[in-house]
């Protein structure tokens, strides 16, 4: 600062553009500084100039401020968007840094999913693609690259609703499609689900081909945990179990650790029940119940099935082969609901443990831990089909966060992952 109460500023430019400048200046016969003092009084009298007190606020929160570390990432078979608003909401502050996920892009086969995925999750600044789209169709080197790959492959040759037919079925071979991404993008993390029938589709061998397939994949190859949650020891009010996969790249020395169960037991009461859905609450149609049924469900308590429960003749069920134990079974309003399906012909659609009626899709969506304001797309019978394909919110976004503590170093509550991955590695 000069005599008369001037300080400096020093700043760099490139040569040629500093001799281009002050050519400039002598040309026009004006100094390099009273053009500098002219850009800047211009700058400050369209910015406004900010008084003392918000100067001295403006330093303080620059000294306060937390810095911001977002991971993107992609989900292959993305569903309606359990595992979608699971990262939307996941979040940590540690040591001064916020961490969270930012979504690049999503992709589906299923148009109404889809739709429910675009209006749900994306925000509307968003730049993330929702692709509908076959995934053999899809050119998987033109998606964008991403710091988390997440993905459910589908199901049904792995469910133990079914015939199962393993990798030998039309839909078991899919996983391959993200490893095949993993190869080309090699991604800081990678999560993958699936039901807990895979484990024994195809004698066993069809569950080691792919931890071995996983663990071998992109550049570096994975670290993986593998375990099978129970998600009602979570605290979701349905016992809904999965296999969930989640994978550090090797080269970045990070473990992941299974989260410890908090104990809390959420039960269908609680979850159907407390708060009451609101009467304007999307998804909430009845289900229009044939006398039969109605008449059927009376017979049934709380906790029965069609096979349990004391059914005059004329209201019991002429199946042969196998009786599945979801059969008009009604829920025990005590205890977590039973597992919610996508699919299925009568019987299969959860009942209300007291009225004798189908649960509607916003009361299964609740067991699922979607918001009342999760609004989903297409027909009642799509609805149903998304919220069975999905993967609880409440539940993925516990694992998830777990994901962004690995990451930043902090420590937490963890059980032994329960798959025994050197037997599982073998095929290695």
């Amino acid at each position: 600062m000069d005599s008369s109460g001037n300080s400096s500023i020093q700043f760099r430019l490139p040569k040629e553009q500093k001799e281009q400048f002050m050519l400039a200046c002598r040309e026009n016969n004006v100094t390099a500084s009273s053009i500098l003092k002219d850009l800047v009084s211009n700058y400050v009298s369209i910015s406004g100039k900010p008084n003392e007190s918000t100067a001295k606020s403006s330093k303080k929160t620059s000294r306060k401020k937390t810095k911001r570390k977002l991971f993107t990432i992609g989900e292959m078979y993305c569903g309606p968007g359990g595992i979608g608003l699971a990262a939307k909401n996941s979040g940590l502050t540690y040591r001064k840094q916020n961490y969270g996920f930012t979504h690049s892009w999503a992709t589906d086969h299923h148009g109404d999913t889809c739709m429910t995925y675009k209006n749900n999750i994306v925000s509307p600044n968003s730049k993330c693609q929702v692709i509908h789209s076959e995934i053999q169709e899809l050119k998987l080197k033109k998606l964008p690259l991403v710091d988390g790959f997440l993905y459910g492959f589908p199901c049904n040759d792995f469910s133990n609703v079914g015939e199962s037919k393993g990798l030998k079925g039309k839909f078991g071979p899919l996983y391959s499609y993200g490893v095949k991404y993993i190869n080309y993008a090699n991604p800081k993390f990678i999560f993958a689900e699936n039901v807990s029938g895979i484990a024994s589709a195809n004698s066993g061998q069809a569950f080691k081909k792919i931890l071995a397939e996983l663990s071998q994949a992109g550049k570096y190859g994975y670290d993986l945990t593998a375990h099978l949650y129970k998600f009602e020891e979570y605290g979701i009010p349905q016992a809904r179990h999965r296999y969930i996969v989640v994978g550090f790249r090797k080269d970045l020395r990070l473990k992941f650790k299974v989260p410890k169960p908090d104990g809390n037991i959420m039960t269908a009461r609680m979850a159907i029940e407390r708060p009451p859905i609101p009467e304007d609450a999307p998804n909430q149609e009845l289900t229009k119940q044939s006398q039969t049924v109605v008449e059927r469900l009376k017979h049934i308590r709380a906790g029965e099935n069609a096979w349990t429960a004391d059914l005059p003749k004329h209201l019991q069920l002429n199946v042969k082969g196998a009786r599945m134990s979801m059969i008009y079974k009604r829920l025990d309003p005590n205890k977590p609901a039973y597992t919610v399906t996508g699919s299925g012909g009568g019987g299969t659609h959860v009942y209300h443990w007291s009225e004798p009626r189908a649960l509607t899709n916003r009361e299964r969506a609740r067991l699922q831990t979607f918001p009342d304001d999760f609004n989903f797309f297409g027909s009642k019978e799509s609805v149903r089909r998304q919220i069975g394909m999905a993967v609880p919110v409440k539940g993925v976004q516990i694992i998830l966060e777990a994901v962004l503590k690995t990451f930043a170093g902090k420590t937490y509550p963890y059980v032994e992952q329960n798959i025994n991955l050197e037997n599982q590695l073998d095929l290695i």
